[in-house]
């Protein structure tokens, strides 16, 4: 016979832990506040129950039933059958406070108004006796806890992990006491660190404030600490990369909790602090803008994202799918990516008119395919050949891909009615030394170009691109009322994505190294992902057309000193357990980007870290016949191709063979700002 699920009976029976506690609890209460009043009788009578008035203790009995039933249901409505008592703090003081005074009122009223007068000390020690009984009980666990974590102050096992607290607020005293709830008796706090002067020399918890973050160094070795738990979600990012940057001389593990917005829906305990992040490392504040224009402008509207199974790409999908587009549309040549976010957000978002396609922006066909059937009203282009080096080798492919498919894609937009276009550029782009960030300066250049021309009403005069004679893209769509507007989103390295320098590392480290810095010397801006496509989706609600958003990054980074951090976080020494290689500026790198060129200006936007670079003039008509030579030139893989991008784009210099070394007075400045 084979065994069924639990039947009704089974269910209707089968009570949880935390209602058997509190039925308990509510026969512990029944007894409690009557044995409180009959003590404060037999208190008030010499403690002689038989020298007790017959009057008094049938007051006492015919007024018992009631006053019963009422402390049970003030004490539900209070919560004090529903909290979780072990972790019992002022909250639920004052819930069982506020029912002791309710129900002292009721018990005052109802013997003068309906039994008859009692004495005062009768009702002073009754109400006495009925709160240490009831609040007794119910903190009892708190009790016990501890007792127990007192006894593992005074354990001697030397297996006990030592940990220094960062932080004397809240959220640190969240982390100390569930530390000493934890049934984990092989690590304890043994003193805690904070900035205020006030805390030193006090205790918390029984847990000394020994001093600032200046006395981290000597308290580890004081007390042998071994583990340190960063506890000040509200600190600055630079404040908490200083003290980050404190412990990692320690050689101790670091936990830390994450920034106030992070911990917004969830409670601060053990399992809230997590190893220290990269981005922990930058020191730099993230860009928290206020999204509900862009939210507000994404609704409704059809929308296409190419390259939406990259890191931005998908990003942006995964934003984007939170806000009720009418139609999200992801175009990339790689299935695989294509399919992981595609099955991501059909999990998450089931009812998502989703479509997925796979193809190519230097197909001019597809395209013209994918935007008659979908029509979309705003494009993110996220699409682009990346890697530098890879690209510095198949120079050609960068030009066919980066700033060919971007023309193509612009020029579908424009041909079937879009209403916003949004380039993903890079800080590569600005003064480029290798073919990559030449070919996204050319991408800006289309965007710019496109949007002059729009501007002037003469969008008739933009040549649709192909390679074939047959090939089309809209060539028969009316172009006499086209209201396209194109802008471009500049940022610098992202945090995580495809061929990011960071992953690069973790794996080096894992196999014990060497890690591999180009340049001692190299500097880098470096932004998260979130914040990335932030920036993007604001620059389609800012968009007048034709602007190059430009993020202030805040201080560019030392590469050196980012491989150095995260040996550091994986527990080891650089140089010692764990060997750092120069290995040479690759093909086409340099020392230091820079967010915009020496003839672009900056504008202000309404938020402060998002800044718009001054078009550059060029002759669009020129630079349109430039373009087309420049592509047949790249389909026919021509060796000449690095020749005509810097006929196209004059601040396109090619470095050598081993990159560009020269710092010069920017790279000074940048050097200054770290400092």
């Amino acid at each position: 016979m084979k065994k069924g699920k639990p039947g009704l009976l089974y269910k209707v029976f089968k009570l949880e832990h935390w209602i058997i506690i509190a039925l308990m609890l509510g026969v512990y209460d029944v007894i409690a506040v009557n044995l409180s009043y009959l003590l404060a009788l037999w208190i008030r009578f010499d403690c002689v129950l038989s020298q007790i008035p017959e009057e008094y203790m049938k007051a006492f009995l015919t007024f018992a039933p009631f006053y019963t039933v009422f402390c049970v249901f003030v004490f539900y409505k209070c919560k004090l059958y529903k909290s979780i008592w072990r972790f019992a703090s002022y909250n639920e003081l004052i819930y069982a406070s506020g029912a002791t005074l309710v129900v002292f009122v009721f018990q005052c009223l109802g013997t003068l108004l309906f039994v008859r007068r009692m004495p005062i000390s009768y009702y002073f020690f009754g109400i006495l006796l009925q709160f240490i009984l009831i609040l007794g009980i119910r903190f009892s666990y708190r009790f016990v806890l501890l007792i127990r974590s007192a006894n593992r102050k005074n354990e001697k096992d030397v297996n006990v992990k030592k940990v220094l607290l960062v932080g004397a607020g809240e959220a640190g005293l969240m982390i100390l006491r569930d530390t000493l709830r934890s049934k984990d008796i092989h690590e304890m706090i043994s003193c805690i660190i904070d900035d205020n002067p006030n805390k030193w020399g006090r205790y918390v918890e029984d847990v000394l404030v020994v001093g600032g973050r200046e006395e981290i160094p000597a308290t580890v070795e004081k007390y042998g600490i071994s583990k340190i738990c960063i506890a000040i979600p509200s600190a600055s990012a630079k404040s908490k990369k200083e003290i980050i940057d404190i412990c990692q001389d320690t050689g101790c593990e670091i936990k830390t909790l994450g920034n106030l917005y992070e911990l917004v829906d969830c409670d601060v305990n053990l399992q809230s602090l997590k190893d220290v992040s990269v981005n922990d490392l930058l020191g730099r504040e993230p860009v928290r803008a206020d999204m509900h224009e862009v939210y507000e402008f994404i609704t409704g509207k059809r929308i296409l994202v190419t390259g939406g199974g990259g890191s931005i790409g998908s990003e942006l999908c995964r934003q984007i799918a939170k806000h009720n587009p009418a139609e999200l549309v992801i175009f990339d040549i790689y299935e695989n990516n294509a399919y992981d976010i595609q099955m991501e957000l059909r999990d998450k978002y089931p009812s998502l008119n989703l479509k997925v396609l796979i193809g190519s922006v230097r197909d001019s066909r597809k395209l013209d395919e994918v935007f008659k059937e979908h029509r979309p009203q705003i494009v993110y282009h996220a699409a682009a050949h990346k890697h530098v080096p890879l690209m510095e080798d198949s120079p050609c492919e960068a030009i066919k891909n980066n700033s060919i498919g971007t023309y193509k894609t612009a020029y579908a937009a424009m041909m079937y009615g879009c209403e916003r276009f949004v380039l993903i550029s890079t800080d590569k782009a600005v003064n480029p030394t290798n073919i990559m960030g030449a070919s996204k300066r050319l991408c800006e250049m289309v965007v710019q170009s496109f949007d002059k021309k729009i501007k002037a009403g003469k969008a008739n005069e933009i040549p649709v691109m192909v390679i074939h004679e047959d090939d089309h893209i809209g060539t028969d769509s009316d172009l006499s009322n086209v209201k396209t507007e194109y802008v471009a989103v500049r940022f610098g390295n992202v945090l995580g994505s495809n061929g990011s320098v960071i992953p690069l590392f973790k794996k080096q480290i894992e196999k014990g190294g060497p890690v591999t810095v180009t340049h001692p010397d190299i500097i880098r801006y470096f932004m998260t992902i979130p914040e990335a496509v932030s920036l993007v989706m604001l620059a389609g609600t800012y968009a007048k057309g034709g602007e190059i958003f430009v993020l202030d990054m805040g201080s560019p980074v030392k590469i050196d000193t980012l491989a150095r951090n995260l040996i550091r976080l994986s527990g080891l020494k650089p140089d010692v357990d764990i060997k750092i290689e120069y290995t040479g500026l690759r093909p086409g790198e340099k020392l230091y980007e820079e967010k915009l060129m020496a003839e672009e200006g900056l504008m202000k936007t309404p938020n402060d870290l998002i800044h718009i670079g001054k078009s550059i003039e060029f002759n669009e008509n020129q630079f349109f016949v430039d373009m087309h030579e420049l592509m047949e030139k790249a389909f026919e893989n021509s060796d000449d191709i690095r020749h005509l991008v810097s006929k196209l784009v004059p601040t396109y210099h090619p470095a050598g063979e081993h990159g560009s070394e020269a710092k010069g007075e920017v790279y000074e400045q940048l050097m200054k700002g770290m400092k």
